[in-house]
């Protein structure tokens, strides 16, 4: 199985809406993405790199 990649905040959001996602709300540090039924939610700390499972489900909501 293949590495997945460490992705900054700014880098998810960026493939986020080039998929077609657009972000519904923001709360916080968090920022909400919405396409159709899925929704996805972003924690926005711009100098830190995302979690492996929250780059997981961002990879997995694009490829649905």
């Amino acid at each position: 199985m293949a590495k997945l990649p460490r992705l900054k905040a700014q880098e998810a959001e960026k493939l986020l809406l080039k998929a077609g996602f657009k972000m519904v709300r923001s709360k916080g540090s968090h920022r909400i993405y919405r396409k159709g039924e899925r929704r996805i939610i972003v924690p926005f700390h711009t100098s830190k790199t995302l979690h492996p499972k929250i780059v997981k489900q961002i990879l997995k909501s694009i490829n649905d």
